[in-house]
Order: C-alpha cells, then sequence, then structure tokens
C-alpha cells in the first residue's frame, strides 16, 4: 500500500496494489498490518456500501459524535466520486478547512477520515458504489451533521447548473458557526 498525506495531514489517501493479469486484477484492499504500517491503528466494525443511481447526489456532510465517533476509511467500487472532508477539531490550526479528492474505481484510492472530520461526497458518475469502513457502529443518538452549502465552508462542489440530489435530512443541518465543539484538538 502507497499512502499520502493531504493538505491537512490527519487525512490521508491509501492506494493498495492491484495485481494484473489476463484474467483480470487482484488487490489486498485491507490489511490491519498495512494501516498499522503506515501510522493508523483502526479496529473497524462495520462495512457499509452504499449505491448512488444518479450523477450529482450528495451525501453528507455526516459525523458520529463521542462517544460513538467513528473513524472512516472510503473507497469506491463503481464510478468516481468527489469526496470532501472538513475539519470540525475545535483548536485545530486546519479547523474549517476542507480537502476535497476524486476517488473512482479507476484509480483505487481510499481515504482515510479520523474522527474529527464531517465526511461527505458528491457522484460524478450515475451507478456509483461506494464502500467504507468504520471504527463504532453507527449510533442514531450520535449521528451529526454539517452543513453542505455552507457559505462561510465555500465548498466548490462541482455541480455546474445541476441542482444536487439530497436527502431531506442532509438539508437541514447547521453551518459550522452554529455547530458545538463535539471535538477538540
Amino acid at each position: 500500500m502507497n499512502v499520502r498525506a493531504l493538505d491537512i495531514p490527519a487525512l490521508k489517501i491509501i492506494q493498495p496494489q492491484r495485481f494484473r493479469d489476463a484474467r483480470g486484477f487482484f488487490s489486498e484492499t485491507y490489511s490491519a498490518r498495512a494501516l498499522q504500517e503506515l501510522g493508523i491503528d483502526a479496529a473497524f466494525v462495520q462495512d457499509n456500501h452504499v449505491v448512488s443511481l444518479d450523477k450529482g447526489v450528495v451525501r453528507g456532510l455526516h459525523f458520529q459524535v463521542p462517544p460513538r465517533a467513528q473513524d472512516k476509511l472510503i473507497r469506491v467500487t463503481r464510478g468516481v466520486i468527489l469526496d470532501v472532508a472538513v475539519d470540525i477539531r475545535k483548536g485545530s490550526p486546519t479547523y474549517g478547512r476542507y480537502v476535497t479528492t476524486l476517488l473512482s474505481a479507476e484509480n483505487w484510492e481510499q481515504l482515510w477520515v479520523p474522527k474529527g472530520f464531517a465526511h461527505g461526497y458528491r457522484t460524478l458518475e450515475p451507478n456509483t458504489e461506494v464502500l467504507y469502513k468504520v471504527t463504532d457502529y453507527y449510533a442514531p443518538e450520535c449521528e451529526r451533521g454539517l452543513a453542505w452549502d455552507d457559505p462561510a465552508l465555500g465548498i466548490d462542489w462541482q455541480l455546474a447548473s445541476a441542482p444536487p440530489i439530497l436527502s431531506e435530512k442532509d438539508r437541514g443541518y447547521p453551518p459550522l458557526d452554529e455547530l458545538p465543539a463535539h471535538f477538540t484538538y
């Protein structure tokens, strides 16, 4: 596995190797040992699989608060997403900043998102499949979100002229300046 830090160093791109031959390819997409060697010590407890039928679906920005906060390892098995992670750790030198990256079935990259970040993505192709591992179980009482369109964040979702396809829940999250300090740096 190869790893590189993004503009916010806590966020990392991890790229598993693919071994190709005439039949297709083989890839070890997760190895606790390999991640530990890269400095990521995570005990994943749940895998989530999301299919978005349309181009332009925006999911997020989501996170879970303590005591059920989650680290995430996100990858795409079909299609392409614009992945977004926002630092919501009060006191962090990068608080309120975000990183975007393209994850696709073709580039085979994964995004490591630790606790203290709001996460979301936009599909850039129809029939996109996203798989992600988390370090704690889904806990509805700890589920929170951040406004995907907060003007103070200024996230470029690359929407062009088409409006995003959103859930009602994702339309109702507060902006960063109204978010309680769930995480501290």
